[in-house]
């Protein structure tokens, strides 16, 4: 009489075997794949005091990016901008300059993230103030003229002050749209003699 049990044994222990053999192929294969570098986010160009300029159909500058130090990293084809001022101008109308403490730069320009003390100011012109929105982070896409963020923003304008959350600025018509909570104080200014 056979003892089925006891030649299922080697049957079942090289089964086992031969299934942890091939997990631990996997799992060595995984961590050498890792250690190549393609997955790495490290940087492989840096710049210091940069300006890039982006110029219209016409040879006109559409808008100039600047800033004291740049880090560009070739895996995502993005920079990383300390101190970056993004100035965008406009035929027959006051330029726009953004300002951050920090900036990342999406492959080919698309979208500029600026967060830490972001300001949108736009300049003065003959018959109205400076205008100057305060927020922590703002999303811009410099190509197409527009600028928004979900965040809490401040606008000064003179003496007179607006809040709200959220905002979308669109640097074609010179608008700024607050989206909700919107409180503020408009104060005419004084008549010029």
């Amino acid at each position: 009489m056979k003892h089925w049990p006891s030649q299922l044994f080697p049957v079942i222990l090289l089964g086992l075997l031969a299934a942890l053999t091939f997990w631990l192929q996997k799992s060595v294969n995984q961590d050498e794949a890792r250690q190549d570098g393609k997955l790495r986010h490290d940087p492989d160009a840096m710049a210091e005091n940069f300006v890039a300029r982006r110029f219209d159909l016409t040879g006109h500058v559409k808008y100039r990016l600047t800033g004291p130090s740049m880090v560009h990293f070739p895996d995502d084809d993005s920079s990383l901008l300390s101190s970056p001022t993004l100035i965008a101008y406009r035929p027959n109308a006051p330029e726009i300059t953004l300002k951050a403490n920090n900036a990342k730069v999406t492959s080919k320009g698309e979208t500029i993230y600026l967060w830490d003390n972001v300001t949108a100011t736009r300049a003065a012109t003959g018959d109205r103030p400076e205008m100057v929105a305060r927020m922590p982070d703002l999303t811009a896409q410099p190509e197409e003229g527009f600028a928004f963020t979900s965040s809490p923003v401040e606008v000064t304008q003179g003496n007179s002050w607006v809040t709200g959350v959220g905002a979308y600025l669109d640097q074609n018509t010179s608008t700024l749209i607050l989206q909700s909570q919107v409180r503020g104080q408009y104060i005419r200014p004084k008549a010029q003699p």
